[in-house]
């Protein structure tokens, strides 16, 4: 899931494009590049005009559908939490378009450290300090309070969907908060940590990006556990309804192919909550 488009016309524009980009930039390409989410983006480690290190990412859509919320998500998050929780600052953007697609490229801070895990789903335990979790659920708690018109969750589509993957009535979400929205471990760096990937942030049921998290590190009760103990959201009726609702979005996504070993995982926690 995280690899070069299949065709092979895809991964050559996007590269044509992510070179035009970091010569507009002025970043020198220091990397092995990267690829995203069925290779929506492509990434390489770089310096920057000051000489700092930073990463270049590039996100492609075609022109018609080049706006919303994946689109802005990233230099919006940086204008709300740059400098004020851990995450990469965003040094700069480029936009430009050819051949009917559309391109925003970003100049993020390079964070040395390691991510917890490669992939959304954490498969190892990590054994992360105290004071990783302090930092992690501060961060979440001033990001939880944060106000935005960003909408990372709708209530219209809890209604479709939860009965349609969990055959149980849809929960109303009457508790609003700002929320990461793309919480797992992959996102997560291991020693501070930073929060990376913020294209999709914006209001959710509160407790979201716990639930998210919980949901994704079900294969390692340990972690799942220090979730628990961490997030006490968790154990009310407004996190209940979030984990509720992170279950079906992953059960949707299970059922395009995307993790489809979560998914006993996932039923089993939905019995529980139900």
């Amino acid at each position: 899931m995280y690899s070069p488009p299949t065709d092979p016309a895809d991964q050559q524009r996007m590269r044509r494009a992510f070179a035009q980009s970091a010569e507009t930039l002025g970043a020198t390409v220091t990397g092995a590049e990267v690829w995203g989410w069925h290779g929506r983006t492509l990434s390489a480690r770089a310096q920057d005009p000051d000489q700092r290190a930073c990463w270049l990412r590039l996100l492609s859509a075609p022109e018609e559908k080049a706006a919303g919320k994946i689109w802005e998500g990233n230099r919006e998050a940086a204008a709300l939490f740059d400098g004020r929780i851990r995450k990469p600052l965003l040094y700069g953007t480029t936009q430009s378009s050819s051949d009917g697609y559309a391109y925003r490229a970003e100049l993020h801070q390079y964070i040395a450290e390691p991510v917890l895990s490669a992939s959304p789903v954490l498969r190892t335990g990590p054994q992360p300090s105290a004071g990783w979790w302090e930092s992690l659920r501060t961060d979440l708690e001033y990001v939880s309070g944060t106000p935005t018109d960003r909408v990372a969750v709708r209530q219209e589509w809890v209604d479709r969907a939860v009965p349609r993957f969990l055959q149980i009535p849809d929960p109303q979400i009457t508790y609003w908060t700002t929320a990461h929205g793309d919480l797992h471990t992959a996102n997560l760096t291991s020693t501070t940590p930073y929060l990376l990937d913020w294209e999709g942030f914006g209001l959710a049921p509160a407790g979201y990006d716990a639930a998210m998290l919980l949901a994704y590190s079900l294969l390692v009760p340990e972690f799942a556990h220090d979730i628990h103990d961490t997030f006490s959201v968790l154990k009310t009726e407004p996190g209940r309804v979030a984990q509720i609702i992170v279950i079906t979005e992953l059960l949707q996504s299970a059922s395009r192919g995307d993790h489809p070993e979560l998914v006993p995982a996932l039923c089993a926690l939905a019995a529980e909550l139900a």
